[in-house]
This record gives C-alpha cells, sequence and structure tokens, in this order.
C-alpha cells in the first residue's frame, strides 16, 4: 500500500465524482440524457425542502408527499460522491460529499431498522481503531446541533439527524480513521475522526448510498475536524455537467488556496444560528445591458442566498426568475424555442449555430461574475438546452451548474469566497 499522507503536511486533493456518471453506483444506464437532467432538477426542489425544514421555514409542501412533481423523493440527495475508508483495516465506502449538512455517517452493524442498501455496512467491531464516544467528550458537545444525548445507561454519546421528510438516522457517536484517495494516489489518513455509527436509519435513503460526509460550517463536518490542519481552506472545480471527463477536484489546506489573475472574492456570510450553510450577498443578475435587482431569502443574517454544490439548479424567487427569463428570452438571437421533454423546464432552445445567448453577469457584494452558457443553460440531451434556473418562493440557492469551470475557494477564517475562471477538466 502506498504511504499515508498526514493531513497535517498541508494540503491535498480529492476526487468528486458526479452522481449520473457511468463510475457511479447510482448510474441508470437505462435512463434517458433529459431524464437524468429532469431528475437532477427535482432533486435541487426536494433539497430546498430539505433545508427550509433545517432552517425552521414555513413549507406548504412537504417532500414526503409523492404527489409533489417536482420533488425527488431520496434524503441522501446531493450530487457529488468521494471514496472514502472507515476503519483499521480500511473498508470502503462511496459517500455523498454534502456542503448542505455536517455530520459523517454511515450505516453499521447491527442494524436494528436499516434502509436496504446496496454495499456491504461497516462493522465497528472489525476495526481495531473503531471508538465510541462518552456523553461528557468535547465531541458529543460538539454535536448537539445533530441532537446528541446519551445512552440509556449513560455511556456512550448518540446522535439523531432527520431530514425534514420523515427520514432519520440514529446511532452511536465514534471516533474512527477515516481515509481519502488523493489525487497523487497517497491515502489521507485522519485519525479520530467524529463519525455517526447509524444503527437505525430509515425513510426515503437511496440504496445506492452508504454513507454522507458532511462539508457544511458546523462543528461535526469534516472540514470543521481538519480545521486548523488546512487553514480552514477548501475549494472545489466542478467540470460541466455533459463534460466527457466526469471528475471533479476538491481541494484542502495549501492545495485549495484560489490565486492569480481573474481571481474574484465575495464575502462568506455565516449565520451562528444555522452554522451548516454557506451564505453569500447577490445583489443582482444582469442579462446583457438589463440588471435585475435580487432579494432573495431573508435569512443568513446579511445574506440572502446560499451557495451549495448539492444542488444542481439555482434556486431564485418567483417574481425574480420571471424577470429573469423574461430578460433571456428577450435577448437571445437565432436558435429555435422548444420544449424540455420531461416538463420540467419553461425556457428551452434548440443548441444550433445559430442560438446566440446573451451575457449574463451575476452581481455578487464585490465581485461581478460573468457567467458562461454552461453556467446558464443545461444541456438536456443533444438537441435540447434549457434555462438552468428555477423559481422557488421557498429558499434561494446557488447550484452547481452556475459554478462550474469556476474553480470556487472557501477560505473560513478570512470569510471569503473566491471565484476564479478554470478549465476544470485539467485540475
Amino acid at each position: 500500500m502506498s504511504a499515508f499522507v498526514d493531513a497535517q503536511s498541508g494540503g491535498f486533493s480529492i476526487n468528486l465524482v458526479h452522481r449520473d456518471s457511468e463510475g457511479s453506483p447510482f448510474y441508470n444506464p437505462k435512463e434517458t440524457p433529459a431524464r437524468r437532467v429532469g431528475n437532477a432538477g427535482r432533486r435541487s426542489i426536494g433539497r430546498v425542502h430539505r433545508f427550509s425544514h433545517m432552517l425552521h421555514l414555513n413549507s406548504s409542501r412537504s417532500i414526503s408527499d409523492p404527489s409533489d412533481p417536482d420533488a425527488q423523493l431520496t434524503a441522501n440527495n446531493g450530487e457529488y460522491l468521494v471514496n472514502i475508508s472507515l476503519g483499521t483495516p480500511p473498508f470502503p465506502i462511496v459517500a455523498i460529499a454534502d456542503t448542505g449538512s455536517d455530520i459523517i455517517w454511515t450505516q453499521c452493524k447491527p442494524c436494528t431498522d436499516c434502509y436496504k442498501q446496496d454495499a456491504p455496512l461497516f462493522d465497528p467491531k472489525s476495526s481495531s481503531s473503531y471508538r465510541t464516544v462518552s456523553c461528557s467528550s468535547n465531541a458529543c458537545n460538539s454535536l448537539q446541533s445533530e441532537g446528541s444525548s446519551c445512552s440509556s445507561d449513560g455511556s456512550v454519546c448518540e446522535y439523531q439527524v432527520s431530514y425534514g421528510d420523515q427520514s432519520h438516522t440514529q446511532g452511536d457517536v465514534a471516533a474512527e480513521t477515516l481515509t481519502l484517495e488523493s489525487k497523487t494516489g497517497n491515502p489521507v489518513a485522519l485519525p479520530k475522526t467524529v463519525i455517526g455509527c447509524g444503527h437505525d436509519n430509515a425513510g426515503t435513503f437511496s440504496p445506492k448510498g452508504s454513507g454522507i460526509v458532511g462539508l457544511g460550517g458546523g462543528p461535526a463536518s469534516l472540514v470543521s475536524q481538519l480545521g486548523s490542519s488546512i487553514g480552514g481552506k477548501f475549494s472545489y472545480c466542478m467540470v460541466p455537467y455533459a463534460a466527457a471527463k466526469p471528475t471533479s477536484t476538491m481541494n484542502f489546506g495549501t492545495n485549495a488556496v484560489v490565486s492569480g489573475n481573474g481571481v474574484l472574492s465575495t464575502p462568506l456570510i455565516s449565520d451562528p444560528s444555522q452554522p451548516t450553510f454557506y451564505f453569500l450577498q447577490l445583489e443582482a443578475v444582469s442579462v446583457g445591458s438589463k440588471k435585475i435587482a435580487f432579494q432573495g431569502s431573508s435569512i443568513g443574517g446579511s445574506g440572502n442566498i446560499i451557495i451549495d454544490s448539492g444542488t444542481t439548479l439555482t434556486l431564485v424567487p418567483t417574481d425574480f426568475f420571471s424577470q429573469l427569463s423574461d430578460a433571456v428570452e428577450t435577448q437571445v438571437t437565432g436558435g429555435t424555442k422548444t420544449s424540455d421533454p420531461e416538463g420540467f423546464f419553461s425556457l428551452c432552445y434548440v443548441p444550433d449555430s445559430s442560438l446566440k445567448l446573451p451575457p449574463v453577469t451575476a452581481h455578487f457584494k464585490g465581485a461581478d461574475v460573468v457567467l458562461t452558457s454552461d453556467n446558464i443553460f443545461i444541456q438536456v440531451n443533444d438537441k435540447v438546452v434549457c434555462l438552468a434556473f428555477y423559481a422557488n418562493d421557498q429558499l434561494s440557492i446557488y447550484g452547481n451548474v452556475a459554478q462550474q469551470n469556476f474553480l470556487i475557494g472557501y477560505d473560513l477564517p478570512k470569510q471569503t469566497l473566491s471565484f476564479k475562471p478554470t478549465d476544470c477538466t485539467n485540475t
């Protein structure tokens, strides 16, 4: 086996695999491209409902309602996967990398009430490095937001997470060695990582998923646990949705520094009452010469939009979406307007050589980010592209299509988020 990399050495990078690419356990070869994109859009709406539950916002619809045409009912609905291992010897898990959650968890043996999982379950008894966490420990206290409590005999810290669609995970809090596969081929071993070992997990989880790695801002997330060893810095570079190379990159520590020509930075706004989410202040969006003011969600302190790698579409209030869609449609030249084969998207075109799209700029506080056609439209199939924005009045989210082919850097100590236009297929 290759020598292990110590996270304390400064920096490392890992691969992110899109859930709809051929290397993913979620990949369904029977799905048409249009169905995959439509499902990604529905997962975006489901994710809004989940976030709204976490933020205690009122919702007129529940994602547990199967009559809701907008929500794809899976609680483990992030878009990017990461290969990790737990324990000694390492037990491989394909986990969802999720900037919209904190805790790192997987299903564990013995499972008293678990959802069906295609991959084998982690058995803590087979790991020499697994240790449960006591109720009086700092690790247990850090999980108060995850509903930490004590076992009936008072000896073991336990956690419980609800996802707002009647799905839940609960089990033991443990310290375990988590190993990441770095892009150099050398494993990155992270001893005594605090994880959730789920013994009671039920609801709308997909059987294809076998774990979640939380990358949010809360104390239980991987980013927070790495802390000073990575200098509070991480970044990612996501390839376009239809790119031939499906692998994106996530960087930590010194590898995550975003610098050089073309870098734009905006305040990264934290809300102590909701530490999981990364908020930004979006002031307006310009379509050609038309500038449309943005109000967004009245949450996150002065932030009005969440930036999230696990949401495909950019979700904006209905009034704003109408103005944006009208401005794009008015200024598009050439091409032929068409309909979405799945009936999900409202503004679509045939992507022939005559189609000319207007320039679009997202005006964040202190950063005017010029978007490309790949950020504005998503390729549904070879004959259809559709506007990758969607109307939603619950919560505003800056999704991953708008972030593609940008190196997106999070500097938590400086509370800044940086954008750098980058060909992510070459990272």
